[in-house]
């Protein structure tokens, strides 16, 4: 599934840095450090390879 905003996308992108040992696990925050203990690294990368071209900053909650 693709990123629906850029913060996702950049939060995707760091916790899968972490979790393939490019950066420290304690440096993680908020929706990074949950996705990176939740989530597969194949998962990740589907989410942080998406293009932010297009991306809203943020999703707007309804």
């Amino acid at each position: 599934m693709p990123a629906k905003s850029k913060a996702q996308q950049k939060a995707a992108g760091a916790a899968l840095a972490a979790k393939r040992g490019d950066m420290k696990k304690s440096e993680l925050k908020g929706a990074s450090r949950e996705m990176e203990k939740s989530m597969t690294e194949g998962e990740l990368e589907e989410l942080a390879e998406t293009k932010r071209k297009k991306l809203p900053e943020r999703k707007t909650a309804k």
